[in-house]
């Protein structure tokens, strides 16, 4: 029995050297954040408890909130970003996996016994422990290893697209709060010329001067001007519940939101903004696509060279008590099977990823036209209605206002005054939030700042 703990000792020997190969963990570095989200955190798959310091330095405050600590709330605090955390830590599992040797086989074998004749018995048995090794030719671990790494970057590309995504769905949100907040300031506004105006009317009405019809038309817009009110106040509750909802808060804690809906005076050109489109991660990552395209097809092409496999064993005969090392070597005959289903499709795979690619430059680049185009837009129609139309339908009211009171005009002529300032300043604020908005499109298509 010691001569088979010797020579088996002696097997496992021969292969030492590879069991204690050793490779420390490569794990791949995610892409460097975009301009815009760059310092601001996001959840991590350690970030999971909820009452770490990180997370209560970044609680929701509860007086006034700017759109730096919404976007910080929301980074930090949205289960999708999570969720993408938790699969770039399955994803360097898998890298570590792909670089794993093969594990060696042990065998045990005995013949000769428990027969007929002279093998009825055990005396004549042959046993045989053996121990092979698959050896994989070609840079197949290493190329499984760069397959591994670069599908880890490109869900680092994927994580990247969506921070950019849900920084820029909360500051829309957040513009939509503002400017609910600013509509009920209107709506504050109109209500009290409503108020001003049924003053006059019934003073008149009581003076004799007008009939008591116009007293009720003008409580009539009084009426219409609380409603809006009211209507802007459900709205400013809707909004403000969206927003929190983006960093996971059924009940908002915040009392109101600061931030600036003016246009800013100058745009940029399109041509200049469409310079910084190869910054958006959803275009930057198909260098890192078709680089994983390219290594999957060396994978493939590595796959057909056949492994080499080593075996080493020993073997006791009883029947003359003697004892033998045995040795060998085999390999698959590529014969039929050169893996060439897999290499073909890997470079049609390949080609695909090079049309997709050219399809998402014309998307984005299509994208960017159509959002520019609408800031442009929405630009000009601010400051139109910001120069001209506002203090126009401002002046025309005043006077008609003026003129009613002394008699000159009818209560028509002044509820059409109102009616045309207040849909003015409607229209002037809807424009800057939609300004605002369209800030942010081409923000997030261009990865940085409007400037």
């Amino acid at each position: 029995m010691s001569i088979v703990f010797t020579a088996l000792s002696f097997v496992l020997v021969l292969f030492v050297p590879f069991s204690n190969l050793s490779w420390a963990q490569d794990v791949s570095v995610l892409p460097e954040s975009s301009s815009l989200t760059r310092g601001l955190r996001s959840i991590q798959a350690d970030d999971a408890n909820k009452n770490s310091m990180l997370s209560s330095i970044l609680s929701e405050p509860s007086g006034a909130l700017n759109i730096e600590q919404a976007q910080a709330l929301a980074l930090m605090n949205h289960p999708a970003l999570l969720a993408v955390s938790w699969e770039l830590r399955a994803r360097d599992a898998a890298r570590l996996q792909a670089g794993l040797l093969p594990n060696p086989v042990f065998g045990f074998e005995i013949e000769n016994f428990i027969g007929s004749g002279a093998f009825s018995g055990t005396d004549t048995a042959e046993a045989t422990l053996s121990l092979q090794q698959r050896f994989e030719t070609a840079g197949k671990r290493s190329k499984r290893k760069k397959v591994a790494g670069l599908e880890r970057v490109l869900l680092g590309w994927d994580y990247e697209t969506l921070r950019l995504s849900l920084f820029t769905e909360v500051s829309q949100i957040f513009v939509e709060v503002l400017g609910d907040q600013e509509k009920i300031l209107l709506a504050k506004d109109l209500l009290k010329l409503a108020a001003q105006v049924a003053e006059v009317v019934e003073r008149r009405v009581d003076a004799g001067k007008v009939s008591p019809v116009e007293a009720v038309k003008a409580k009539v817009a009084l009426s219409l001007a609380k409603i809006e009110l009211s209507r802007a106040e459900r709205e400013l509750i809707s909004s403000r519940k969206s927003l929190s909802a983006m960093w996971g808060s059924t009940d908002p804690q915040f009392k109101s939101v600061v931030g600036q809906l003016s246009p800013n005076a100058h745009l940029p050109s399109f041509e200049k903004l469409s310079a910084h489109l190869s910054q958006n991660p959803e275009l930057a990552r198909w260098d890192t696509e078709l680089a994983q395209r390219t290594a999957v097809v060396d994978l493939e092409k590595a796959n057909a060279v056949p492994d080499v496999s080593f075996g080493a064993g020993f073997r006791q005969f009883n029947a003359t008590d003697d004892s033998a090392l045995l040795a060998g070597i085999s390999m698959d005959l590529p014969v039929f099977n050169r893996n060439q289903g897999n290499i073909q499709g890997a470079r049609a795979q390949h080609s695909k990823a090079l049309a997709a690619r050219q399809t998402a430059i014309l998307r984005l680049k299509t994208s960017l036209a159509q959002a520019y185009r609408f800031l442009s837009t929405t630009h000009v129609e601010a400051e139109g209605l910001k120069n001209e139309v506002l203090p126009g339908a401002q002046k025309a009211f005043d006077a008609v206002s003026e003129g009613y009171r002394l008699g000159k005009f009818d209560l028509l002529d002044v509820l059409d005054a109102q009616r045309t300032l207040s849909q003015a300043r409607a229209q002037y604020l809807q424009t800057q939030v939609d300004y605002q908005k369209a800030v942010s499109d081409v923000e997030r298509l261009i990865a940085k700042k409007l400037k």
